[in-house]
């Protein structure tokens, strides 16, 4: 059978080169894919992005199953579109999508459904923003409503950097229409994880945890970034723990969606803070997979990911059942020179060294150029090591990660670092 993929980041290429290994896949075909997808014999890239267009691709290829991988187009409403032309996608509707493009949409649903989430409060105007920063005091979350490629968050220490913030949003329009609202709500400290599952309308399945990294430098410090690596599992989310956000955060949550009258398909994401009494509340909604979480989450999946996937899009993911690898997989970003604020594109990588059972490097902005492979983006590659304890995943995937050259590389060399400790 054939597979399509959308999207061009290291999720998608994770979720390609797992889908490829099924003995079931003649074709997975990634839109519009990137270098490592490019490189890939079992993957073929397709320039094609406008929605419509993939539609038309889908039919004339007869391909059997899209699967989503980045917000925008399910946003735009992709699965909508296919659904009306009786085409299998695995995404959420346009409707349930909202979870994750509006903040202000997510913390509303979540305070009617009774979600544990922090306090919060929407604005447009600044001058009430500025006045709600000054009532409440420092450290304060600013985020923008919209889709911000993961940017659009500001977790300020202090009242300048919260005063700076609201100004960069509301009065410089810096993430234009995604800025044009902000919710800003109280600071939760404590220890994130990323809690993903998969559903299909009624039926939900968890997929194993992981623990993201978004600051740009060691011991989190720097810059917010869309995510500078991760590692699965999460120890944070013991047992007890994966039972409780289930029953306090997953299931309410795809309950209240059916209730407000939207039937939720697809990956949802929670971000979650674990504070130190244990309580889990939910930072934000995502309705797609994590990325950098998708990398080390696919590199531990045995199960075939094409069946999981059929059960999914038919409803009957209540008869599946993941086995996964019982190492620890820890997943290392290396970015371009510049990020998060000004990518450099164009530095020539090379030293990649080929895939084995204890490490495998997942290519986001990447891109081939006459055969050369340069970078194209912000979060260039991410590397994946596994082994029997964090400190051994650690170690497989820096040594592949010093092998590995473009000028200007950044990354991070404490990923995992929650887990060693």
């Amino acid at each position: 059978m054939k597979i399509l993929v959308v999207g061009s980041g290291g999720r998608e290429h994770a979720l390609s080169w797992k889908l490829a290994q099924s003995e079931r896949i003649q074709t997975v075909f990634v839109a519009p894919g990137n270098g490592g997808t490019a490189l890939d014999a079992r993957l073929v890239n397709v320039e094609i992005t406008d929605p419509a267009a993939l539609a038309d691709f889908v039919v004339a290829e007869n391909v059997a199953l899209t699967l989503v991988g980045p917000e925008a187009p399910l946003a735009a409403g992709i699965v909508n579109l296919f659904r009306a032309r009786g085409l299998k996608i695995f995404g959420p509707t346009r409707e349930a999508a909202q979870l994750e493009s509006s903040k202000d949409f997510a913390k509303a649903f979540m305070q009617r459904h009774g979600i544990p989430t922090a306090k919060y409060q929407s604005f447009s105007d600044a001058a009430q923003a500025h006045a709600y920063v000054d009532a409440n005091g420092a450290p304060i979350v600013i985020k923008a409503d919209g889709l911000a490629a993961g940017k659009g968050v500001v977790v300020a220490m202090t009242l300048e950097e919260a005063h700076a913030a609201v100004d960069h949003m509301l009065s410089d329009n810096a993430f234009g229409d995604a800025g044009a609202r902000i919710v800003i709500e109280e600071f939760l400290a404590g220890e994130e994880a990323s809690f993903i599952v998969m559903c299909d309308g009624k039926n939900v399945l968890p997929l194993a945890t992981s623990q993201d990294h978004k600051r740009l430098k060691d011991h989190d410090e720097g810059p917010n970034t869309g995510g500078m690596g991760a590692y699965s599992p999460a120890p944070i989310v013991t047992p007890s723990m994966h039972a409780r956000v289930m029953r306090e955060i997953i299931n309410p949550t795809i309950q209240g969606m059916a209730k407000d009258g939207i039937v939720f398909t697809g990956f949802l994401y929670a971000g979650l803070m674990i504070d130190s009494e244990g309580n889990p509340r939910t930072l934000e909604f995502n309705c797609r997979m994590g990325d950098p979480e998708t990398q080390p989450i696919m590199a531990r999946l045995k199960s075939d990911f094409v069946t999981v996937l059929e059960h999914a899009c038919n409803g009957a993911l209540d008869t599946v059942e993941l086995e996964w690898d019982r190492r620890t997989a820890v997943g290392v970003v290396m970015a371009a020179a510049g990020y998060p604020d000004s990518p450099r594109k164009g530095d020539v990588i090379d030293g990649i060294p080929a895939e084995t059972p204890e490490c495998v490097t997942f290519h986001a902005g990447t891109q081939l150029v006459a055969g050369s492979l340069q970078t194209n983006g912000g979060r260039v590659l991410c590397v994946v090591g596994l082994g029997d304890s964090v400190k051994m995943a650690q170690k497989q995937a820096y040594e592949t990660v010093e092998k590995v050259h473009f000028n200007g590389a950044q990354y991070r060399r404490d990923i995992g670092w929650r887990g060693v400790k």
